[in-house]
């Protein structure tokens, strides 16, 4: 058993689990912001644009509810709510579309890197070393003016 749990703590502390455990919690949180976009204030509008009918009540009854709620025999009502439906795929669509100009974005700046990749600057040329036709003709010059200074 303590080799199991073991095993489990390696694969738990590795680099790759840890960061997707940290983009779960980011998305998570980010979810909840696109939800509260599309049902505070994208889907308010689009309900004023069709005559303000809370979009969100949308729904197609196929049972209704008898009785009262909180009498003996209640019986709730069964019922397709398809304006959560659409609620919950325009926030898909947000999410999405948010995560498609993140990647085009750094896409963009991956490309710029390709194609203008840092010119190195020329290394500067070293002094060539002479030949040993010059090293020999410098050493005659010597010794031809020492000769001359002797006389």
């Amino acid at each position: 058993m303590k080799k199991f749990f073991n095993e489990f703590k390696e694969f738990a502390m590795r680099g790759n689990v840890l960061d997707m455990a940290v983009g779960v919690v980011i998305g998570g949180a980010f979810g909840k912001i696109t939800t509260s976009l599309v049902n505070d204030v994208i889907m308010p509008l689009v309900s004023m644009l069709i005559g303000g009918i809370d979009f969100t009540t949308w729904k197609w009854i196929l049972k209704a509810a008898q009785g009262t709620e909180g009498e003996a025999g209640y019986v709730a009502e069964v019922a397709v709510n398809f304006g959560n439906l659409i609620s919950v795929i325009l926030d898909f669509i947000i999410i999405a579309f948010c995560i498609f100009l993140m990647l085009k974005g750094i896409n963009k700046m991956h490309k710029k890197e390709e194609e203008a990749p840092e010119e190195e600057a020329p290394a500067p040329e070293e002094p060539k070393a002479p030949t040993s036709e010059e090293l020999l003709t410098e050493i005659r010059d010597l010794l031809a003016g020492q000769d001359k200074k002797a006389e």
